[in-house]
Order: C-alpha cells, then sequence, then structure tokens
C-alpha cells in the first residue's frame, strides 16, 4: 500500500489542481489515457481549430458574395489533422515529466476503487488521505440493432480519421453533432444528420434551435423525426434502415459518426467499490463543495455535473483547490448562470434560461431580439440569419437570459453573461457603457434597449 496524502485521479482538470500551495504534499495523479483529458486529446481543442478551418473553408465558398473572386479546390484533410495533433500530441509527455521532475508521483494505466480510499493501479494500491475524483466521462453508445458489428465513430475517434470521407451519417443533433457535421462538410463530406426530435439543439431557445434547423436544413441532408432501426455494412461503409413517420427509408455512406451524447466515467473507477452515491444518471453526488458523500473524497468536472462544460470544470478547480487547503473555511459553488456555446456554423451561444422555460413556469418576461442585418456591421457580413435575444424581468430589469446566433456569438454573449453574474439591470448594461461603431456588439445593444 503506497500512501499518499493527495491522489488525483484523471489529468484533464485534475492535473490543475496542483500549484506551489501543495509543496510539502506527497501527491500522486493517475491517468488512464493521456494528460489533457477530453478537452485536450479530443474535445474542446482539436475540434475547435477543425471548427477554424471549417470556417476558413466557408469563407472560399461564400466569397462571391462579397465580390471576392476565390475558387475552391478542396481541403488537405491529413494536413489539417497532423497540424492540430502535431502541437497537442507532444503535450502528454511533457506534462508527465514535469509532474515527475517536481515530485509527483504519476500512474498511467485504468484505476479503480477495492475498498474507501483504496485504489488498485496495475499491481499497486494507493490511498489517499485526501482523493479527488476528476474522471470525466466518455461518448454515449446507443442500443441500436446492428451498431456492434459495423465500423462506427464517436467523437474519440472521429478527428484522427486517415482521410476525408466522401460521405458521413451523423446519428444525433446535440453540439457534437452540429460541430462534426459544420467540420466534415465546410471540407468536403456529404452529411446526412439523422435526429429523432424535430429541431436540432434541442435544449435551446426555441427561435434559436428552429433557426439552426433551418440553417443545417439549407447545408445538410436532415432527416429529422428519425430513428435508427439498424445499421449493416456494406461495400461503401455503412447502411442504415431509418423510420420517420411510420415510413421506412435507407441511407448509404463511408462513415457513421455516432453523436448521441455522453456519459459519467464512475462505472469504470468503481465508484460503489469506494462507497460513493451516484445519482440517477451515474454522476457522482457531491455537495457545493465538491465533497461527496466519503468524507476527504472530492469530484468534480463531468464526472459529477451534467454541464460537460470545460469553463465549468476550470471554475470547479480552483474551488476544489482552495477546499483541499482550508477545510476549516470552505468555498462554495456559487454560479449563478452557466454560459454554453456550440462552434459550428451558424455559431451558437446562449446563457440563462430560455424563452419556453419561462412561459412554463409562468414568469413574465419582456423580450428584445436585434437581427444582425439591423446593424452596420451585419451589412458588411452580408448576414440575414443571425440574431441576439434577450430576456428580462420586467419589474426587477434584470437579465433572465441571452441567446445569440451567428458569427462570432461566443463572444457577443460575453457582456450579457456579465451583466447576470454581476447583477446589472438590461438600463444599465443598455445605456451605461458605450458600445463601439459599428462593431457587431451594436446588436446586442440593439436587443437591449428594444426592452
Amino acid at each position: 500500500m503506497r500512501e499518499y496524502d493527495l491522489v488525483i485521479v484523471g489529468a484533464g482538470s485534475g492535473n490543475m489542481l496542483l500549484d506551489d500551495s501543495f509543496s510539502g504534499w506527497r501527491i500522486a495523479i493517475v491517468e488512464s489515457d493521456r494528460f489533457g483529458g477530453t478537452c485536450l486529446n479530443r474535445g474542446c481543442i482539436p475540434s475547435k481549430m477543425f471548427v477554424y478551418a471549417g470556417d476558413v473553408a466557408q469563407s472560399v465558398r461564400h466569397a462571391e458574395r462579397y465580390g471576392v473572386h476565390a475558387e475552391w479546390r478542396g481541403a488537405d484533410w491529413s494536413a489539417i489533422r497532423d497540424r492540430i495533433f502535431s502541437r497537442i500530441d507532444p503535450l502528454h509527455a511533457r506534462a508527465v515529466e514535469f509532474r515527475r521532475r517536481n515530485g509527483v508521483d504519476v500512474y498511467l494505466g485504468e484505476t479503480w476503487f477495492v475498498d474507501r480510499k483504496v485504489m488498485a493501479v496495475g499491481e499497486e494500491l494507493l490511498h489517499g488521505e485526501h482523493i479527488v475524483l476528476a474522471v470525466g466521462s466518455r461518448p454515449k453508445v446507443p442500443d441500436i440493432p446492428g451498431l456492434g458489428k459495423v465500423e462506427y465513430h464517436t467523437s474519440d475517434t472521429i478527428m484522427r480519421l486517415d482521410s476525408l470521407p466522401a460521405s458521413m451519417v451523423v446519428i444525433g443533433g446535440g453540439f457534437i453533432a452540429a460541430e462534426m457535421s459544420h467540420v466534415f462538410g465546410a471540407l468536403g463530406s456529404e452529411v446526412t444528420i439523422v435526429h429523432r426530435g424535430p429541431d436540432l439543439l434541442a435544449s435551446h431557445d426555441r427561435d434559436i434551435r428552429e433557426r439552426f434547423t433551418q440553417c443545417y436544413g439549407a447545408r445538410f441532408d436532415l432527416r429529422l423525426d428519425t430513428t435508427v432501426e439498424e445499421v449493416s455494412q456494406t461495400s461503401v461503409g455503412v447502411a442504415l434502415n431509418l423510420i420517420s413517420a411510420g415510413r421506412p427509408s435507407r441511407i448509404e455512406a463511408e462513415i457513421l459518426l455516432v453523436a448521441t451524447g455522453r456519459v459519467p466515467n464512475s462505472d469504470r473507477i468503481q465508484s460503489a467499490t469506494g462507497g460513493l452515491a451516484l445519482d440517477e444518471h451515474g454522476h457522482i453526488r457531491t455537495d457545493d463543495t465538491y465533497a461527496t458523500n466519503v468524507q476527504s473524497v472530492f469530484a468534480f468536472g463531468d464526472l459529477a455535473n451534467h454541464f460537460q462544460l470545460k469553463h465549468m470544470a476550470n471554475a470547479e478547480t480552483r474551488i476544489v483547490r482552495h477546499n483541499l487547503l482550508h477545510p476549516d473555511a470552505p468555498r462554495r459553488a456559487g454560479f449563478t448562470v452557466v454560459p454554453a456555446a456550440v462552434f459550428a456554423d451558424p455559431q451558437v451561444a446562449s446563457v440563462g434560461m430560455t424563452e419556453q422555460e419561462l412561459e412554463h413556469e409562468g414568469r413574465p418576461y419582456a423580450a428584445g431580439r436585434c437581427d444582425y442585418s439591423s446593424t452596420a456591421y451585419g451589412w458588411a457580413l452580408e448576414d440575414t440569419t443571425s440574431f441576439v435575444k434577450v430576456l428580462a424581468d420586467p419589474d426587477s430589469r434584470q437579465l433572465l437570459g441571452a441567446h445569440v446566433i451567428g458569427p462570432q456569438a461566443s463572444i457577443l454573449i460575453q457582456p450579457l453573461i456579465q451583466a447576470m453574474c454581476l447583477g446589472n439591470t438590461v438600463d444599465e448594461v443598455s445605456s451605461g457603457v458605450l458600445y463601439i461603431h459599428p462593431a457587431l456588439s451594436e446588436a446586442v445593444e440593439q436587443a437591449l434597449l428594444e426592452i
């Protein structure tokens, strides 16, 4: 049995916990795959590097609308892929070497609980006075007949393909399906999206998801309100038997991407053996200090919450670090709102409540909206589909929600996030500050002024 003051399981956000404050602690980090976790190796960072390449491709394809003569001659998939992973892949070894050089024991391999606060890694047993669990989540694979007998991809593997496929079917309608469809479609693949619901991005505000679905319907072959009855291998790649409104159909493509959500990795570490309580979705239960029901065991990130957002895990890291070092004066999670973005084309960003959630709760609200096309920079973009939408309490004047679809949505929404977090009123944010003219941020200003 090896004894440690702190055992960190998961070297994604978990690796960010450590700083000079832990000098004198005996520490171990356990990682079953690669340092950096999902975000660095197969999630946020490589996907956005691919997305930007897709954005550039779209700019070339549509350059004529601005009077610019450009010719689309295709994409060098291997060059794009290698540029991305040649930067990312070396970071694992550097991170391991850095931790070991600074006195941290690093274990590479699968780990699991064998008792409370005791974990096995291969032949080793590790006991931690404190344990932090940050093992994240993995792609959810639905129970579709035949899926286990064909070659398919998830977000873990799709970005490392050897070549750009001529055609691809995407099962799913969330942010991963949206982003990867944009990437492959922009670079030259024929993309078909199969989704069981009536709109893509179903959790978003109704106006946003309807507009996004409309935009994607113009780009891709959308099969909405459709279920997959069976998957089979063919000489081309894969075939899917579909059913929609009682009518069967069949589609075929070279590559299949399954993007139907994610599940926490609590089962892989044998959480129940460690005495940890789980919720109905398999997330480890924590309080607002990220402490579990087992003393001095903490959990955070995708393992413990439903958000699946790196910026959320980053904020949680700071709280957990403080609480490890200052157990008598713990900090508590106080995230009043959690923003998110979809880096597709069009881009989408949201924070707070949707209009349909307010309607469902019977809460009074005022809505303001401004199309990009109503602003000078929107004219420069020749934009006809994008808009900013804000929702506010008519009495307190506090923002209740904000939703943006269009170029740079993830940036435009930031002052609205800050307003909600800092308690600013619509009037303060709209009239109490200056907005640069003729920047695209005027769409935010005008939406607020409408309220």
